[in-house]
């Protein structure tokens, strides 16, 4: 056995040392003259190495203290060496809910949208951590996560209640693989939740009602300008609202010409992450005259040099998100229609015209038009192949729409205060 004196005079070599003390413990001396303990066990058919400290910030008792301590851990089948590796992963990420959604995150938000990852992290804020912010992982059950489910769906949100619990069960599979925790209690409750209601967004789906809308939409005496174009040019487009409203000078090209387009950038997409990247996934939208009229309406008077359609507020951002959908409720077309309908108004009745008109190819066009095919080089070369009949569908949608309408500039300075 070894002696404090032999462990403190011990001098280096041109290779590493090893002074063997007893039942596996030894003192490893590195050509650099730095001392270690470690402690040389068995698990199995596995010979494995636990470091317990330097040496002599750790002494000779007290290495020998902490092997008899790992020796006990061994006999009570606990792995050493991974029981000192998960406490320096709790140390590192903390042991409460918080804590380690807190990591889970961090690792998570490479992969997701700034957008998206916001919306996560809100999620868990209003309705996760208020109940579990500093409880220990291990400690919360089956039965406390379906309560705090349950909450959720008193309000009446079924659908942020599934995609609550789906985020605490990736944050307990994070925990489970950082030996954080030992097992899944949101993963448990999934089929104890309410079901969601598969439904639509609520849409006129017959072309007199859908004009009826549009001209009791501009007969607002409160909206703005802005906010009255943007329902038109997503009514024209069909384009989901949220782009509308993002929608950039920048992005409109070839209004010289005849054929003048809207080039939506990958990134405002609804695309995964890596999709989003590629300027290939870029959305080219094939503009009607209507369409043009509108744009050239509000680049006429908006005083953004980014923004098409800025906000009443400030004109150095966009309209809000919710600033169309409020429109169509005051207007009365609460639970009849909402911004987002236009795509299904479009596709409903362009799909009827297609097979009244026995041109059963419109149907896949139309699909292309609504940016329901997936993003990859395929999509976007069948995009482009289609590109003159995506055109002429286009105009004839707006030809029907329109029929009757005024001028887009009718709109803009009626309610611009």
């Amino acid at each position: 056995m070894l002696t404090d004196t032999q462990c403190r005079q011990a001098l280096p070599g041109e290779k590493e040392r090893k002074l063997t003390d007893a039942h596996g413990l030894f003192l490893r001396i590195s050509p650099t003259g730095s001392k270690s303990w470690c402690w040389k066990y068995r698990l199995g058919e596995r010979e494995k190495r636990l470091t317990i400290g330097p040496y002599p910030l750790v002494s000779l008792k007290a290495a020998r203290a902490a092997r008899d301590a790992a020796r006990a851990q061994l006999l009570a089948g606990i792995d050493p060496g991974q029981s000192k590796r998960l406490e320096k992963q709790r140390a590192t990420v903390g042991e409460s809910f918080e804590d380690v959604a807190k990591a889970w995150f961090d690792s998570k938000k490479k992969s997701l949208t700034p957008r998206y990852a916001k919306q996560v992290w809100a999620r868990l804020e209003q309705n996760a951590f208020k109940r579990f912010r500093s409880q220990p992982i291990q400690t919360i059950t089956p039965t406390m996560v379906l309560e705090a489910i349950r909450q959720i769906e008193a309000r009446g949100a079924i659908t942020m209640a599934h995609e609550v619990r789906a985020h605490m069960s990736d944050i307990f599979v994070w925990a489970i693989a950082a030996g954080l925790a030992e097992q899944d209690p949101a993963a448990v409750i999934r089929k104890a939740l309410k079901p969601q209601t598969a439904g639509r967004r609520p849409a006129h789906l017959k072309l007199a009602e859908a004009q009826g809308l549009l001209k009791a939409v501009e007969q607002s005496k409160t909206a703005h300008w802005a906010t009255l174009l943007a329902s038109r040019l997503t009514a024209l487009t069909a384009a989901r609202p949220g782009v509308v409203r993002l929608a950039e000078r920048s992005e409109f090209e070839g209004f010289g010409g005849t054929e003048p387009i809207w080039r939506i950038p990958a990134t405002k997409m609804k695309l995964s992450a890596a999709l989003k990247q590629d300027a290939r996934n870029d959305f080219v939208v094939p503009l009607s005259r209507q369409a043009v009229a509108v744009v050239n309406a509000a680049m006429k008077v908006s005083p953004s040099e980014q923004w098409l359609f800025p906000g009443v507020a400030s004109w150095l951002k966009p309209i809000s998100d919710s600033t169309l959908s409020k429109l169509y409720r005051e207007t009365g077309f609460t639970g009849a229609h909402v911004p987002h309908g236009w795509r299904a108004t479009f596709s409903t009745i362009m799909n009827e015209l297609a097979a009244v008109e026995e041109r059963p190819g419109d149907r896949e066009v139309i699909d292309l038009m609504l940016a329901h095919i997936k993003g990859d080089v395929e999509a976007a070369y069948n995009r482009a192949a289609y590109m003159p009949r995506r055109r002429e569908i286009a105009q004839l949608w707006a030809d029907m729409l329109m029929n009757g309408m005024p001028e887009p500039e009718t709109l803009l300075f009626r309610h611009n205060d």
